[in-house]
């Protein structure tokens, strides 16, 4: 079913758009949860509780590209649900080792920010988006996969038909190169 159909029959209350949306999308949603907790109870879990905030966010939120809208939510509860689950332990999910690999370029302030104070996060958001816009399509798509959806080296690689030995290149360039626009822009580490 197109994309527009399942937001109307959000909009309508038609629960047939939970049944929609999960033929649709749950085999994305269900790796997106499970690269971040590596867990396929915690991300079946997070999954379904992605179409109950659904439900409860359309309306009034009219998403214009339902995927992206899906992913989101589903990321922001598996990431809580890690935190949950695992404050001050190691992980070792995709989520837990990606990060590590952004840590020598995102400012280690940024984790200190108050979350009542956005400001200076959208202001590190801008001038990561400004970069990776700079950079040729196949680097953006693989530092997004990496990074936002927390995929394998392996995963990547297999998605766009490439060597693993490509992706990591890729990634340590752009985050090489990153860090360069970082610290010329005052983000001192």
């Amino acid at each position: 079913m197109d994309d527009r159909k399942i937001v109307e029959l959000y909009f309508a209350r038609d629960e047939s758009a939970i049944r929609e949306t999960e033929k649709k999308y749950s085999s994305y949603l269900f790796v997106t949860a499970l690269n971040i907790l590596n867990s396929r109870e915690d991300s079946s879990e997070c999954v379904n509780d992605t179409y109950f905030k659904a439900w409860n966010a359309m309306p009034p939120h009219d998403p214009p590209i339902l995927k992206y809208f899906l992913g989101k939510i589903t990321r922001e509860l598996s990431v809580d649900r890690l935190r949950m689950r695992f404050s001050g332990k190691r992980i070792g999910s995709e989520y837990e080792i990606s990060l590590e690999e952004l840590e020598e370029c995102v400012p280690s302030r940024c984790s200190e920010v108050d979350p009542e104070d956005r400001t200076e996060l959208l202001s590190l958001a801008k001038v990561i988006g400004e970069y990776l816009r700079g950079r040729k399509r196949e680097a953006r798509i693989i530092f997004v996969m990496r990074y936002y959806f927390c995929d394998s080296i392996k995963a990547i690689a297999s998605f766009l038909g490439v060597t693993e030995s490509k992706v990591k290149s890729s990634l340590f360039r752009t985050r090489k190169g990153l860090l360069c626009v970082l610290e010329e822009q005052g983000w001192v580490l």
